[in-house]
């Protein structure tokens, strides 16, 4: 899963553009997901600058919106026509799917016009999104969304409304994989309330406007049929220029749900034919 929140000049470092991109090429995913933020004000040039980047990813693409792309300052445009600008440079559906023979991918809009930072997922959405999954082959099931379901107690926002039956509907129906980004935060872990779906949180692609002392990041996750691999790629002090691997980890789905892998115990086979998300 890759992530760009802020396409503006004067909040992205253009140096790490091309770098990344280069990055993400090179690894050629089978699919991209972007997990909102693509802009830091919702304006045009702003949804410009990130439909060029995204027309330089490889492969297929997969984008939903989050609270930085519905305006803020233009109260007016906010309330009567807050995804005009979203749809007509990036995407016209706000909820996309990706599916093949082995993976469905559902994106779900959880921004919300009326509060502009904190998100919502309503009773209509969910009801989509079931019937959605409830369509689904037996293939790993994941959900897109740019608020997250779960916060730790490191994160002072609050929480979405309608986190918790979202989790009922994702657990109820197969899913196994929550994506999402808002908090800026890259990491991977069950979620406390649905041990059976595995939380992974995308960092931030290319703002400077980082938080938690992080580095610009994007994570891929690799899927072998019954292991998943989660990588954080991303920038280091001596490194500012380039994206490098920061972190790995491999989670293994149990009847208890999702747990770590001690890969020095339990080495995960390599297949080259693995799925791969960026």
């Amino acid at each position: 899963m890759f992530t760009f929140p802020t396409c503006t000049s004067d909040r992205v470092d253009q140096s790490l553009t091309a770098p990344l991109v280069a990055a993400v090429s090179e690894l050629a995913p089978d699919l991209t997901v972007i997990s909102g933020d693509l802009t830091q004000r919702a304006r045009h040039n702003q949804f410009r600058k990130a439909r060029a980047l995204i027309d330089q990813l490889p492969g297929p693409v997969l984008s939903v919106p989050g609270n930085h792309d519905i305006p803020l300052d233009n109260v007016f445009v906010r309330f009567l026509w807050p995804f005009y600008r979203y749809r007509k440079h990036i995407c016209r559906d706000l909820e996309p799917e990706f599916r093949d023979d082995q993976m469905i991918v559902a994106g779900v809009n959880t921004v919300n016009r009326f509060s502009w930072q904190r998100g919502k997922v309503g009773r209509t959405r969910l009801a989509r999104l079931s019937t959605r999954l409830a369509d689904a082959p037996q293939a790993l099931r994941i959900a897109v969304l740019h608020h997250p379901l779960e916060h730790g107690p490191e994160t002072d926002k609050r929480l979405m409304r309608g986190a918790t039956q979202a989790l009922e509907v994702l657990s109820d129906y197969g899913a196994n994989l929550v994506l999402s980004g808002h908090l800026h935060r890259a990491s991977a872990r069950p979620f406390r309330a649905a041990p059976d779906l595995l939380f992974v949180e995308a960092g931030t692609g290319l703002s400077t406007r980082l938080r938690h002392d992080q580095r610009n990041t994007f994570n891929l996750l690799d899927f072998d049929g019954k292991r998943l691999m989660v990588v954080t790629m991303g920038t280091r002090p001596e490194a500012p220029d380039r994206f490098t691997e920061l972190d790995r980890a491999h989670w293994r789905h149990g009847p208890q749900g999702w747990s770590a892998v001690d890969t020095a115990a339990d080495a995960a086979p390599t297949d080259p034919a693995k799925r791969r998300e960026a």
